[in-house]
């Protein structure tokens, strides 16, 4: 692999004596190929560390999320160590029954003090009609007893004459109509 070394390598220097490169170029640019080839092992070196190191992360998180994941399953085993079903059930019904007498509480706070709780709406439509018919009768009974009053009342009128005021001017239009025949 070594381009300088070996019989090519031979050849190599000769061919650069051949054409007059001094023998210490060739070994600067042997050192220069030596340096390269050890940073090139050095790097490949440091890529295989880094990938090795990167998996054994990936190995370290998948370890500490399978360890989240026994403490999660921990912690819920031990909120409804004393749970079940029928418990909610019930927690579920007693709230639903606190709702309904909250409610009745509300209501009761609602209904305006002084008036009895037990007026039916039917009943109470049904003795308004009653009222409404018993004063349909009365009047019906009343129709002809009043004398018929006129709905507007009109202000009398005096029966004194009044005086005769000054009689207004004719205005100059009116002269000019009268002049044409057409007010007479």
């Amino acid at each position: 692999m070594h381009v300088w070394g070996g019989p090519r390598g031979e050849a190599g220097a000769s061919a650069c004596r051949v054409h007059g490169v001094a023998g210490s170029a060739v070994q600067q640019a042997l050192r220069r190929k030596e340096r390269l080839e050890q940073q090139l092992a050095q790097t490949g070196e440091t890529l295989f560390t880094l990938e090795f190191q990167r998996e054994a992360v990936e190995n370290a998180i998948s370890a500490e999320v399978l360890r989240t994941m026994e403490l999660a399953v921990h912690g819920m085993r031990k909120a409804y160590q004393h749970m079940d079903i029928d418990k909610v059930d019930e927690q579920l019904a007693d709230i639903t029954e606190q709702q309904e007498v909250a409610q009745q509480i509300s209501d009761a706070i609602s209904w305006p003090v002084g008036f009895g709780g037990d007026v039916d709406e039917d009943e109470l439509s049904e003795e308004l009609k009653e009222l409404e018919q018993e004063e349909l009768a009365q009047e019906l009974l009343h129709v002809g007893d009043k004398e018929e009053e006129s709905p507007v009342k009109v202000a009398r009128v005096p029966s004194t004459q009044l005086p005769a005021g000054p009689t207004p001017k004719a205005d100059e239009g009116d002269e000019a109509l009268k002049q044409l025949g057409w007010v007479s």
